[in-house]
């Protein structure tokens, strides 16, 4: 538990995960903001170290539905919206003539319609933005943990006197992303998925696009791309087992400008794009810790799991995160902090559940089954229903609902009908 004097928590990361906890923590101070507090609860001081060195790109530029609370919980969607692109949908494409499409404003029930397509250097300094002017305290390095007592652990004397700290604070934070710091320092054990894929990344000019603001999902003769329009150019990724790229060349970018002009779905415009930044090349794809608390730290964000790129999920689990770990800090108390940890590993198993669906073919075969059925007298009556709950599971709104999920999994079980869902799988 914090200390009931003094309450001072140091966030190591200033990305989204750890800039939107900072600022819930902050702005709960004011009396004005209807936060549930322990009893006298004081206001908590936040030390947010970071070292400033991102790569140029940064995979999760296309935001889902269920982000757009978060943003405006901060007070920054009107901000975001000035330099991003409106996101009505998204398209999947299987095959030169199958193409599927989703309207978000189609979706009955859903809580928000849109999204928006974002450039992530600057989404990212809007959040941090957030943080600082609710009041947190910026360290411009990165941090560095030892092991403490008990399964604690505390900050290196460097990082103290890098925040110009006297004493230890009462609780730590690990938003440190890939580099995943308390969990390497600990050894916590980890799930690691099915997929062992590489993720190429880069910027580019002249790509087609059937729907202009939509991001194209497309499986390719080996794995799959996104396309994500953003302003005045495409964000393109090829995502597919390693051993294939190094058949395309030695470097990253001899991989994808080779991959783009080879694959026939991209034929359309893979041959006459233009890259404009370098290629940025990702792996460690669905890894997620099996513990996120200890007694006096937890995890937050990518340094907890990240699962895949496919439905850009990693940002919605660490704003989501940050909101129920705020809650957690605040109430101080193990019970608190065992329901964050619980609800974040909900997030994570279910996403990775949707996301081994959309690999293996049966997700996009249901939905597909569900266009046929609703043609018929009974499938008009239950199309309502299905479409209630089953699409605001891949736009995030009902990933932690349980019977949404439960419909889900037991649709792509018993419901594909005669469909082969190998004809929609990745390869």
């Amino acid at each position: 538990m914090l200390d009931a004097v003094s309450r001072h928590v140091a966030i190591l990361g200033a990305g989204p995960a750890g800039a939107s906890l900072a600022a819930h923590l902050l702005k709960a101070n004011a009396p004005e903001s209807g936060a549930k507090n322990a009893p006298d609860a004081p206001a908590i001081r936040v030390t947010l170290f970071d070292g400033g060195e991102r790569p140029p790109l940064v995979v999760g530029e296309s935001l889902v539905p269920a982000v757009i609370p978060f943003l405006k919980r901060l007070g920054i969607e009107e901000e975001v919206a000035s330099y991003s692109l409106y996101k009505p949908g998204a398209l999947f494409r299987f095959s030169e003539d199958e193409v599927r499409a989703f309207r978000f404003d189609d979706v009955p029930g859903a809580t928000t319609s849109y999204a928006y397509n974002v450039p992530r250097d600057r989404l990212d300094a809007s959040i941090r933005d957030a943080a600082l002017r609710a009041g947190a305290h910026f360290v411009p390095h990165h941090a560095r943990v030892e092991r403490d007592e008990g399964g604690r652990i505390r900050l290196a004397e460097r990082s103290l006197d890098d925040a110009g700290l006297s004493e230890q604070p009462d609780f730590i934070v690990d938003a440190s992303g890939r580099r995943r710091l308390v969990a390497r320092l600990l050894d916590l054990p980890t799930t690691s998925g099915d997929r062992r894929d590489t993720a190429l990344h880069a910027h580019l000019e002249g790509v087609g696009l059937i729907t202009p603001n939509d991001i194209h999902t497309d499986r390719l003769e080996h794995g799959w791309s996104w396309r994500i329009p953003l302003p005045g150019r495409v964000s393109v990724g090829l995502v597919m087992d390693s051993a294939v790229l190094r058949e395309f060349g030695a470097t990253a970018e001899e991989q994808y400008d080779a991959y783009l002009r080879h694959d026939p779905l991209l034929s359309d415009w893979g041959v006459t794009a233009k890259r404009i930044t370098p290629v940025l090349r990702y792996t460690n794809y669905q890894l997620r810790t099996n513990r996120g608390v200890g007694p006096n730290w937890a995890l937050l964000g990518d340094a907890f799991g990240f699962i895949d790129p496919v439905f850009s999920s990693g940002l919605l689990i660490a704003l989501d995160g940050a909101l129920e770990l705020s809650r957690a800090i605040r109430e101080d108390s193990p019970e608190a902090l065992a329901r964050f940890e619980q609800r974040n590993l909900l997030q994570l198993e279910n996403w990775q559940r949707v996301v081994s669906y959309f690999y293996d073919g049966r997700l996009f075969t249901l939905f597909k089954v569900g266009d046929d059925v609703s043609r018929t007298w009974y499938g008009k009556l239950l199309n309502g229903h299905f479409r209630r709950h089953m699409p605001r599971v891949v736009t995030g709104e009902a990933t932690t609902h349980r019977y949404s999920m439960g419909l889900v999994d037991f649709m792509v079980k018993y419901g594909l009908k005669e469909e082969d869902p190998r004809i929609r799988a990745v390869r």
